[in-house]
Parts: structure tokens; sequence; C-alpha cells
């Protein structure tokens, strides 16, 4: 049942129904309602006394709508991460799916400009009817499937829906479009040499770690490896971490293998997600590309998943059934007996050590695909230097020289909005979220200041709230403080900001990039979303800022993500005819894992940093889960984890440590705290899982307490 209990419930089937299959939809009655639940199994005894079962109202689907492998996957995710069964099938599953309603016509549909049709001057209908003319201007370019036509501004179904009863466009069922597949470059010895090794495990359950440097092509050995599998009438899962990569990535498999990738991703429509579910189902699709969720999306016929960017945190929920994708992808190629392929020029930790113990196939590209050379690394200290806007002089002066010369530069920080503290010259006051423990953060475009955590927003204050005065000033930089100073300081040339607030409209960060595709001189402004998947030939300089925000962090993993992240931003440069330079702003230069990063790569970065876990006994030499929970009544909170605490106590085979407040102690007007709990012995961790989750519901303050374990938790 979809409901945040661990648990399974029994019922009874009326005489002359048959049993339905695992994975199919029940209607029953719970809590005095009827709700749509899902058939784990039907056994011949329960252990529940007959006169309180209760009878299934309605079978809705007879046989499973879900393949064995899947149904499998799920089984094993609600055991493995210890979550309420209902729930993990409600995340995996398309919203459309959770109701008692029939599945409707879902086979891929096409639209098409009429062939046979005498269509308008497309001129003199931008006068009259200017959305009819984009969609055909739209159409013209080629057939389109529906979640193609989504991109369109809102609206256009209707008007869609008069251009078909015009007879100017047609609708093909079953079909998706294609073209002809267009040769791809040729292939260094590198690549070639990947592509014959996965090749060599296109047959049966196979791990491999492709760790390729920054540029060296992995996309076009997925895509050789892709061709392989359609070709041969298999198809192919293809995860990536962010929506915004997912429309560039299918424009580049569209052209190359002529086919129409499917996407999914929460970005979708409640209906396109169940039509891209359904037609992956049914095997119309060759290709899906998506996020992280996408990992449950049934195939009819498997052949390959690939996990690019494996390192990257998105791949992990952060909330609710807290799965990783990563892992869960492993586990489901297991359970289909297919390989799986984990991409990444900065693996994680995890992965790097699955491969140094012989259980992936490591295979390595040294080369960049183009022939280039990496960047060269230089750090600016920051120490008696002025900055303007949080950039020094000698960066100023490399970007004015880069943007002389004709070419691309990145100025990179993590952190949107203006700044990130409103403080009041005249008495000291600070613009503070009232439901977390953090600042506002100023957005000045927005005339708002907003928290990063919660959401909380409130208008920008003419005054000082606290004394009046008019002296409120924005304290630190964000990316839109940054890019606003750019475009003051180089007049000419095109600053474009791209983080969160401004590509969040479909088809934004497209229309942004633009001027970057073309190769025009500009300066690209923003945060993490520019750090991968992305190919810029005309970049040749980066500039890193506040580099030392993650440098000295309670969390063992911030230098691991600290390195990745520089790594992959530094990644963009270079690409093309014109060698890298990448700056990074620092007040401590000497850092010895900053230094051991720019020297030596993140290769012997990560090697050093697994000897370092190693010798503590943190992951992945040790395995983690962590008791979060939460509630508005502080003492109550206290109470709950120290209980918990105690029903450990006589346990020897593992570590518990804390209560302790999480890194984010308040959020949302909740406080926060946490239990972690440490193991050698992954199977003694769930052992002790087991049992004392099921006993803390009978904690007396559980009631006040909302909590959650996090196995395998990736932030703290």
């Amino acid at each position: 049942m979809p409901v945040p209990l661990n648990r399974l419930f029994d019922y009874s089937l009326p005489a002359g129904i048959s049993a339905p299959e695992p994975g199919s939809r029940v209607i029953v009655p719970f809590a005095n309602r009827k709700r749509t639940g899902w058939v784990e199994s039907s056994p011949a005894h329960t252990a529940v006394a007959p006169d309180r079962l209760l009878d299934i109202e309605r079978v809705v689907d007879q046989a499973s709508l879900i393949p064995t492998p899947i149904w499998q996957l799920l089984q094993w995710c609600w055991r493995y991460y210890h979550h309420p069964p209902g729930e993990v099938i409600s995340v995996a599953l398309p919203p459309g799916l959770r109701t008692g309603r029939p599945l409707p016509d879902l086979r891929p549909r096409s639209y098409f400009l009429n062939p046979a049709a005498e269509l308008p001057d497309l001129v003199k209908l931008q006068s009259r009817a200017p959305r009819q003319r984009e969609i055909l201007e739209f159409l013209s370019a080629g057939p389109k499937t529906l979640t193609q036509m989504a991109s369109l501004a809102d609206g256009w179904r209707v008007v869609l829906k008069k251009l078909v009863e015009k007879d100017w466009v047609t609708v093909e069922t079953d079909v998706l479009p294609s073209t002809e597949a267009k040769p791809g470059p040729s292939l260094n010895s590198d690549q070639r040499a990947a592509v014959a090794a996965l090749e060599g495990g296109h047959d049966g359950f196979k791990r491999f770690l492709l760790d390729g440097v920054t540029g060296s092509g992995k996309t076009e050995v997925y895509l050789q490896l892709i061709s392989k599998m359609i070709a041969r009438d298999r198809q192919v899962l293809v995860l990536v971490p962010e929506i915004g990569l997912t429309p560039q990535l299918v424009n580049r498999f569209r052209r190359r293998l002529g086919i129409e990738p499917v996407i999914a991703h929460s970005g979708l429509s409640e209906g396109e997600r169940l039509q891209t579910w359904s037609i992956a189902r049914q095997g119309s699709a060759p290709v899906i590309i998506g996020t992280r969720s996408a990992v449950f999306i049934p195939l009819a016929r498997p052949g390959l998943i690939i996990l690019d960017e494996e390192h990257d945190l998105s791949f992990k929920q952060q909330d609710r059934f807290r799965y990783s994708a990563r892992d869960v992808a492993v586990k489901r190629a297991r359970l289909e007996n297919i390989p799986v392929i984990l991409g990444s020029a900065t693996p994680a930790l995890e992965s790097l050590n699955n491969a140094l113990a012989g259980r992936y196939s490591h295979i390595q590209l040294h080369k960049r695909a183009t022939g280039g050379v990496l960047p060269q690394w230089k750090t600016i200290d920051l120490k008696q230097q002025s900055l303007q806007e949080g950039i020094s002089q000698i960066a100023l002066h490399d970007l004015e020289q880069c943007l002389n010369n004709g070419e691309q530069a990145l100025v990179f920080l993590n952190r949107r909005g203006y700044a990130p503290v409103l403080l009041c010259h005249e008495c000291g006051w600070q613009g503070d979220c009232p439901r977390c423990d953090s600042h506002l953060t100023l957005h000045r475009g927005a005339a708002q200041l907003l928290c990063h955590r919660c959401d909380f927003k409130r208008p920008l204050p003419d005054r000082c709230p606290a004394c009046m005065a008019l002296d409120l000033r924005g304290v630190g930089e964000g990316t839109e403080r940054v890019a606003d100073f750019l475009t003051q300081h180089f007049n000419g040339y095109p600053v474009i900001r791209i983080d969160r607030d401004s590509t969040r409209r479909k088809g934004a960060m497209a229309k942004l990039l633009e001027p970057v595709k073309d190769g025009r001189p500009c300066i690209l402004v923003g945060t993490q979303m520019l750090a991968k998947g992305h190919h810029f030939p005309g970049l040749s300089l980066a500039i890193i800022l506040n580099a030392d925000q993650s440098l000295y962090s309670s969390d063992f993993r911030a230098m691991e993500r600290f390195a990745q992240l520089l790594t992959q931003v530094a990644g963009r440069t270079g690409r093309g005819q014109t060698a890298g330079l990448v700056l990074v702003q620092t007040y401590h230069p000497d850092q010895p894992q900053l230094v051991r990063l720019m020297n030596n790569g993140y290769p012997e970065l990560a090697r050093q940093m697994l000897a370092e876990r190693q010798a503590a006994e943190l992951p992945p030499f040790s395995f983690h889960a962590m008791l979060r929970a939460e509630s508005a009544n502080q003492q109550a909170l206290g109470s709950f984890l120290r209980v918990a605490r105690k029903m450990h106590d006589n346990n020897n085979q593992l570590s518990i440590f804390g209560p302790m407040p999480a890194l984010q102690a308040r959020r949302a007007g909740r406080y926060r705290e946490q239990l972690l709990l440490q193991s050698k012995n992954r199977r003694t961790l769930h052992r002790f899982l087991d049992g004392w989750l099921n006993s803390l519901a009978s904690v007396e303050t559980s009631s006040q307490v909302r909590w959650i374990v996090d196995v395998d938790p990736q932030e703290f």
C-alpha cells in the first residue's frame, strides 16, 4: 500500500476470482476508504485471523504491469534500503499508474506535415495566427514526437488540434520519427580499445567503469555501442545526472543514430511520463535517456545500461526513498543479465575501489579525442589582493586577454543569486530565514530575499526592519552579482549567466548557449550546471572563484566532491584548437590536496584519498546507515534519538555515533538530528537495521518525530 509503513498487508480473494500476478493493481478497503495497492504475492495461508481479513474489492490488472526483473528489483530496493514497499513503488512508477484507472491508449504518436495538403504562406500566417505558424515551422524540420511537441510554449495542444482538423498536420500511431544515421568521427586508439573491450562484454551481466579524462570522447564510445545494440534489436537505457543535459544529448543521439530517443525525467507532464514508460515497456523505443528515476523504466528487450557522470551526487535521492540510481542500475543489470557501464572523468571512490579490486572491469581513456592537451592549472593567492566583486586583478587581466584573442571564458561560482547575505550597515541586522538556520539570499533581479533550503521568500525591504536605516548592503557574491559586474566591466561582450534561476523555463538553457556554440567571444558565468556534459570548443579560460568554501568541511566526502567539481569545470576548457588555462582563486594555495590535484590530477589524488579512507575505516572500507529525524519539538526529537541509541548499546558488532545535529540543523521550522551507524560488514549492518527499525515505532515520542533511515548516505 502507498503508505509510510514498512510492511505488507494481507487481504482475501473473493471466490470466483483468480489470483492476480505479482505487480498487478487491486482496489482494497484501507483506513475507511478505497485505495489502490499492488499485489506482492498470493500465498495459500496467512497468519492473520480469518475474521480480520478484508476482501479485495476489484482487480484492476489480472496480468502484471511490471516485468519480473523490475518487480524483483523493487523488492530488493525496499529490503536493502529498509523503506516502505508502497512508497518504493510510488517513486519507481509514473504517477498515472498509482490509481485504479485502466491504462489509456499509450501507443507512440508522431506528428507530420501533411505532404498532400496545400499549406498556407507562413509569412502571412504570422500576423493572424502566430502560434499556428510556430508549430508548422517546427514541423517543417521533420516529424516530432509528443515529447518534442511539449518543448513548445504552453497552449500548443489546442493549436495542434486545430491544425490536425484542417488536415495540415497528420498523426501516425506506433511510429517514432527516424532519419538517416550519420557516421561519427574516427576513433583514436584509446576509444577503439574501449569499444572492443566493452563490445566483448555485450552478453550477460558485466560491470564496466569507463574512466576517461574530460574531452576523451566517452559519448562517442557510448554511441558506437548503442548502434551495435540497435542492430541486434536490443534496447539501451542511458542515465544522466541533470535534466538540463537531456536536450543536447537527445539532439546528438538523434543525429548520430537516426532514431528518436525517448526521454524520461521529472520535468515531463504526468501523461508524457506514462507514455514514455509504456513505449519503453512495449519495446517501441530503442534508446531511453533519463535522469535518476528512469532506472526503473521497464524494457521489453534490455541490452545495455549506461550511467554517465556516475560520480554525480544527483544520482542519490535525498528525500523520501533514498536510493542510489548508480547502485540500483548495477543491481538491475544483474537481474536483467546485461552489461552496465559507469562512465566518468572523476569516478566516485566507491566505483574506483571496485575497479581496483577487480569487481569492475576498468577501462581508461588517457587522452582527449581531439588530440588536444589537458588544461594548465594556476593558483591565484588572494592574500593581500584587491578584489572586484570577488574577482582578482590577475583574473580580470587574463579575461580581457582571452576576449581580445576572440576566445571564450568561464567564470565558475557555485552560488546563485546576487549576494548570500543582506546586511544593515547601521545596526548589523541580517536577513535570516525564520524557518531555517540560514541567511536569506538576495536576488536583486527578482527584488526578493530567498531561502535556498526551504524556498521561503519575502520582498526586498527598502529599509532595515530593525532600525529603519536605508543603508542595506548585499555581502558576498553570487552568480547574478558577478554577471552584472562583468557586463559593465567588459562592455560589448556577451555575459551569459547559467544557473537554476536563469534556466527555469523550458528551452532557456539552449537559447542562452547559442552565442557560445556560435564561437563568438563571450563570458559564461555559472554554477555546477556548467561543470558537466557541455562541449565548448571556443572556451580557453576557466576562473574558479571562492574555491576555499569546500576545502574545510566536517563531511569526509567534501574533498572528493571538491576535486571532482574542479576537474569537471577545468575539463570544459581547451577542447578546440587553443590550449586551456584554469585559474583557481584561493587563500590557501599550499593546501596539500589542492596542490596534488593541480600537479598530478584527479586519479592520483583519488588513490591517496582511498588510502586515507582505508586507514580511517571509512566507506568504501566500511558501511554506513544514517537515522535522520526531524521534529518541530526539539525535546521530543532528542528523547527519541537517545532511546534509539540505547537500543543499540548491547551490540558490539557495529558502532553508533550521535545523536548529533545535521549540518543544516533547522530547516522549514523543524529541528534535524541524526544517528550514524557504521559496520565493517554490510550484512551485519542490515541484520541490525531489520530489528532496530521495527522497534523504533514503539518509542514513546516517535509520533512527534518524522524519521527515516538513509542506507549508504552521501551527505551529512
